[in-house]
Formats: C-alpha cells, structure tokens, sequence
C-alpha cells in the first residue's frame, strides 16, 4: 500500500498549502505560470527535481 492510500488527508493538506502559498505570494505563482508556458527552458530544473526527490526516497528507505 502506497504512503498516500494510508493518509489521504495529508495529500489535501499539501494542496491545500501549495495554494495558499501561491496566493499570499503572487511571485511564486508567476514563476510556476512561466515555467509551465517555457517548459522548454526548464526541463533541466524538473530532471533535478524528481533526481533528488529519487534519491531522498533511495536513501531513506528502510533496510529490512
């Protein structure tokens, strides 16, 4: 079973702040609308971005 099928509520809960810091901070908001329009420019930052998230989940995984 996956981590999110045990707790669906911190899944809402994470949505929930990812959108109420785009609202208190408009910046933010305008950075994420260009990155996703020039996706073309920043496919290097996303291939970094899922590399760490892979490799914070390699290294913290329980050793049975």
């Amino acid at each position: 079973m996956s981590r999110l099928g045990r707790n669906p509520l911190s899944l809402v809960i994470a949505i929930a702040g990812l959108i109420a810091v785009c609202l208190a901070f408009p910046r933010v908001l305008a950075f994420v609308e260009l990155a996703a329009r020039e996706l073309r420019y920043f496919w290097w930052l996303i291939l970094m971005l899922v590399l760490g998230v892979w490799l914070a989940f390699f290294f913290t995984k329980k050793r049975d």
